[in-house]
């Protein structure tokens, strides 16, 4: 803001201040040109990221998950700089594709991808191909693979961690296992490299989003003891994600994370990576259990449970107010829909039901097993 250099007392000193910017008609709270035009610059070029908008709630700046149905889930999308953890199905084949989506919807808007797994090659991974687009978010035939050519076109990095050298981290060794050291290293210099931190701006060129997915984290191929032992060491899981979070939180980027939590016996550690992570969302498949031939769920192939919804700067979180949720995967399509069921096996009826079927019981006599009052069911 401009400031007024003169200090004269009086009104002489006075008229002459109004005089001078009544004749410049410049007032004392308007900003320099160069100053206004270089802010506005900067905020034009923040809100015009490809693939991002800011959130009707809070300003804050979303990215697309690569489901538009479940972005509505999360209040418009994935806000820049927080994590979000997918627990994985038992058999890893729904989450899978959740994964690819979100780094398909990356290549889409050309995005800056950081691509992490102990168990697939990278390059396998971009797969999904983009039947329609809309504003934000797309539409994609889980049929179909990324076309090769756009693939190559894309920028993306790949971290396959039984390929990587050794590197260094300033953080002590016995803290945290080999691949999370190395994966945090590698995180850190994309980061600061390409000026994801801020600390390089892009001044002659277009800002960008860095798309970090990260496949079976916590999984025995990461050199991870939580899912094979009840009591394993969680320090290692907790102390990689708290980090990560402080990586994200001060960059222009965004990260998925798939983790096999049915694996982890210890209910603690799940509770410390749910903390440690903004957004949750968890798979039950309905593979290999009851539901799978239960006619009352043959058109779903399992559900959806959003269990945690940031709550940005603050210290807790939100708890998703929807609770029936369910997917199911077409030919081409994976779609999330309310859970609909018959009336009367419904969970949010039972409450009601029993105490409307408790009203006509008054009206019948004592004879039929009911008390005079008539505050009781039937007793056959």
């Amino acid at each position: 803001m401009a400031a007024v250099a003169t200090c004269g007392t009086g009104a002489g000193s006075t008229g002459s201040m109004v005089a001078a910017g009544s004749k410049n008609n410049v007032t004392s709270f308007q900003r320099r040109g160069p100053r206004a035009s270089g802010s506005d610059s900067s905020y034009s070029r923040l809100v015009s990221i490809a693939g991002t908008r800011p959130s009707v709630r809070n300003g804050q700046l979303l990215v697309s998950t690569g489901l538009p149905a479940l972005d509505q889930l999360l209040g418009g999308g994935l806000a820049v700089g927080t994590v979000l953890l997918i627990e994985e199905d038992k058999y890893n084949i729904y989450s899978s594709l959740l994964f690819k989506y979100f780094l398909a919807e990356g290549i889409i808007n050309g995005h800056t991808l950081l691509v992490a797994s102990a168990k697939e090659d990278p390059a396998d991974i971009l797969q999904a191909g983009p039947v329609s687009s809309s504003r934000f978010g797309h539409y994609y035939d889980a049929s179909k693979k990324m076309p090769q050519e756009l693939i190559e076109a894309s920028k993306w990095h790949g971290f396959f961690f039984p390929e990587k050298s050794s590197s260094t981290l300033n953080i002590e060794p016995c803290s945290l296992t080999h691949g999370y050291i190395k994966l945090l290293q590698f995180i850190q210099n994309i980061i600061y490299e390409e000026g994801f931190d801020g600390s390089n701006p892009q001044v002659k060129k277009q800002k960008n989003i860095l798309r970090i997915g990260i496949q079976n984290l916590g999984s025995p191929l990461w050199g991870d003891d939580i899912c094979c032992m009840e009591n394993g060491n969680s320090h290692s899981l907790t102390k990689f994600l708290y980090v990560l979070r402080g990586l994200l939180r001060t960059s222009l980027s965004a990260c998925m994370i798939t983790m096999p939590t049915h694996l982890i016996q210890n209910k603690a550690i799940i509770s410390r990576v749910t903390n440690l992570s903004d957004t949750v969302v968890g798979l039950e498949s309905f593979i290999g259990s009851e539901r799978e031939t239960n006619p009352l769920y043959k058109d779903y192939h399992g559900l959806i449970h959003i269990r945690q919804i940031p709550r940005l700067n603050n210290l807790i979180y939100d708890v998703s107010d929807v609770k029936d949720l369910a997917f199911k995967l077409k030919r081409k399509l994976f779609t999330i829909e309310r859970l609909h069921l018959p009336p009367d096996l419904s969970d949010t009826v039972s409450r009601s039901s029993k105490q409307d079927l408790a009203e006509p019981s008054k009206l019948l006599g004592p004879g039929c097993g009911v008390m005079a009052g008539g505050k009781k069911h039937l007793d056959f």
